[in-house]
């Protein structure tokens, strides 16, 4: 099933296709610059009940050395079976597009093996570690990619930290997609929320969906505050004494509608017990 970080992986090609040619010069191929991309269709079905299809398929089309598909398969973890999934998907593509995309293609026995796959393999072994702004600054959705590819790294901040300084000084319409990008790709690692402590801090003047929502819990967390420090001083001109436990369990709330009925309970109570239970 596709979570976030496994669609980030491949949309990041379609909204960024001229970072394959950056990839592939990183994985030692020298695939050259696209003069157009088109995003074509996904689904690799065939009239049969088994369902197939790539995460990202793309058209390129280059100036000297022709067209090629590129389809990008974004994996999370091993999967033995997957083999047998490229090899369809090379003939099923070859066979939908024999007419632009053929190859010499060569089919035999294991022992006279005339068909072999080499799919280009980019993962954290091989994808350069970007830490320099300039670098960063240079070739943004390469640094996004660097970030989501080694978000399991524990020095991964200082990726988002070249990749949030580098931003500062961006156009909103160039930064916001690569915002949204690396909060998709981070998923719930550790590495997310690194990321929207610099988004906060660093890029806070954006109006990205990513941004905006951070602003939206510190506004939150700020009312949940002042609510708590009104409970607190109730209780206190109340005469109702508030050990620690329960101080913490009152300040440590986020839940502006919990604090507000637990303040109401305040109003009556004679122990700090009562605002917790429902009467």
């Amino acid at each position: 099933m596709a979570n976030a970080p496994h669609e980030a992986m491949h949309r990041i090609f379609q909204e960024y296709p001229g970072l394959f040619s950056r990839v592939s010069e990183v994985l030692g191929l020298a695939f050259p610059e696209s003069t157009r991309t088109e995003v074509l269709s996904n689904d690799l079905t065939e009239n049969q009940p088994l369902e197939r299809r790539v995460d990202t398929l793309l058209r390129i089309d280059t100036e000297h050395q022709g067209p090629f598909l590129l389809a990008v398969e974004a994996q999370g973890r091993k999967d033995p079976d997957k083999h047998a999934s490229w090899a369809y998907y090379f003939s099923y593509l070859l066979a939908k597009y024999a007419e632009w995309a053929a190859r010499p293609v060569r089919l035999g026995a294991p022992q006279w093996p005339v068909l072999t796959l080499h799919p280009l393999v980019a993962g954290p072994h091989n994808i350069p570690f970007i830490t320099d702004v300039a670098q960063a600054r240079k070739d943004l959705p390469l640094t996004a990619l660097s970030a989501i590819t080694h978000a399991d790294n524990p020095d991964v901040g200082a990726i988002l930290k070249s990749l949030s300084t580098a931003l500062r000084d961006t156009p909103e319409t160039i930064a916001n997609p690569i915002v949204e990008l690396t909060a998709q790709g981070l998923g719930n690692r550790p590495a997310a929320q690194q990321w929207r402590n610099l988004v906060a801090v660093d890029l806070s003047f954006y109006t990205s969906p990513l941004s905006e929502e951070i602003r939206a819990e510190g506004e939150a967390r700020g009312e949940a505050k002042g609510q708590a420090k009104s409970l607190l001083r109730m209780l206190e001109l109340r005469g109702v004494g508030v050990p620690h436990e329960a101080r913490e369990k009152i300040t440590a709330c986020d839940d502006t509608e919990l604090l507000d009925q637990w303040f109401s309970r305040a109003v009556t109570a004679t122990t700090v017990e009562e605002i917790f239970t429902h009467g």
